[in-house]
């Protein structure tokens, strides 16, 4: 048995969860799945799941959170976000091209950012 063919999902911890269902949904635009739990928030993304739990003890790591594949609308996506009021994160220590919190290079199209809490989202071209 392995784990190549199944469908795998995200899951964040949170230290508030009022203000990180105000950003999933609000900012982010996803939708809360219909079972409604006091500590849980559930959002369908594409074909997977992302879940957010509060957490007392969180902290936020270093690298993704979550990673999201966007194809072509990266720019897009990064635009909606900033008009928003999303601050997008800038590694150019990645030796990439950046212009307004895009990151280039070849084909690749990449923008991160964070949560509330501070958990890094990726969203790319791949």
């Amino acid at each position: 048995m392995s784990l190549k063919d199944k469908t795998s999902s995200a899951i964040v911890a949170v230290s508030d969860l009022a203000r990180a269902r105000a950003f999933y949904g609000g900012m982010l635009g996803l939708k809360e799945g219909d079972e409604a739990e006091p500590s849980v928030a559930s959002y369908r993304t594409g074909n997977t799941w992302l879940v957010v739990y509060q957490s007392e003890n969180v902290r936020p790591g270093t690298g993704n959170a979550v990673a999201s594949s966007a194809g072509g609308d990266v720019e897009a996506i990064a635009d909606d976000l900033r008009a928003k009021g999303v601050s997008l994160e800038e590694y150019p220590e990645l030796g990439m091209e950046i212009e307004r919190g895009v990151h280039r290079s070849g084909d690749f199209r990449g923008i991160w950012f964070k949560d509330p809490t501070g958990n890094i989202l990726h969203v790319n071209s791949m």
